[in-house]
């Protein structure tokens, strides 16, 4: 029985009571059974929760209750065990670590691509306004060994950090095409496609709500392999079924994952 709903959402908002905003969601969580992780930073929130699907969908009507968050959107998949150990509520700089003050998306998104729509771009091998269309996978590099589009530009990035170097480094490549940015869940493509558009990249989308929307909406085509999750279950196969059932903190590469085992 695939007893354990999972979730994965995020939201790019002026947040300016992160200290008092934890402590609630902190206590909202414990109080319904819930494990994960949330992260709080000026920029927004960006959480991992899994648990009953009556405690999932009742923190998520408390949090939208709050305006800053009532359009948050979350993308879900279901598990046979708890994939998270403990819940953990931080206070960071970045809810997503790009190091580029500059980057601000609450201030303003840039466009995106629903998952129905790029996939019909892919059959056609053109966007509808016929331009190729540049497939970027903005996730590091051991993700991207686990699966990714065919096809896909990667970097080889090891951290988020890296990208606003590697990306002056092949701007040009992107003249006359469609970029597509994408990720896990929608937050790292969104800053990536933001900062493309500002060093000039002329036709730039990101794919709204990640791979995992992707495989939600139209499974696996033009898909190869699985998608990396920071949990447990360790990847999703395209239809959202998962390759382990441990339970785990979030991230092999999390800084703070030493005082989380």
């Amino acid at each position: 029985m695939q007893e354990i709903l999972n979730i994965a959402a995020y939201k790019f908002v002026a947040i300016d009571d992160s200290p008092v905003l934890r402590e609630d969601l902190r206590a909202r969580t414990q109080a319904l059974g819930l494990m994960g992780t949330i992260l709080l930073a000026p920029e927004g929130i960006n959480l991992f929760l899994a648990g009953s699907a009556d405690g999932v969908r009742a923190f998520l009507a408390h949090l939208r209750a709050d305006a800053r968050f009532a359009d948050l959107e979350a993308k879900e998949s279901w598990s046979a065990a708890q994939p998270f150990r403990r819940m953990l509520v931080k206070l960071k700089r970045e809810i997503i670590r790009m190091d580029h003050p500059a980057i601000q998306p609450a201030a303003g998104r840039a466009p995106g691509v629903d998952a129905p729509t790029l996939k019909r771009w892919l059959d056609q091998g053109h966007d509808d306004e016929g331009r190729e269309i540049a497939l970027l996978d903005t996730r590091n590099a051991f993700e991207v060994d686990h699966g990714s589009f065919e096809g896909a530009i990667d970097w080889r990035i090891g951290k988020f950090t890296e990208f606003p170097p590697a990306l002056k480094a092949h701007c040009d490549e992107f003249k006359g095409k469609t970029v597509v940015s994408f990720c896990t869940g929608g937050i790292r493509c969104e800053k990536a496609a933001i900062l493309m558009r500002e060093e000039g990249v002329e036709h730039v989308l990101q794919l709204e709500g990640g791979i995992l929307k992707y495989f939600e909406q139209v499974g696996g085509a033009h898909y190869k392999g699985d998608c990396f999750v920071f949990d447990g279950r360790e990847a999703l196969a395209p239809d959202l079924s998962a390759r382990s059932a441990r339970a785990s903190a979030r991230a092999s590469e999390d800084p703070d994952l030493a005082i989380k085992q």
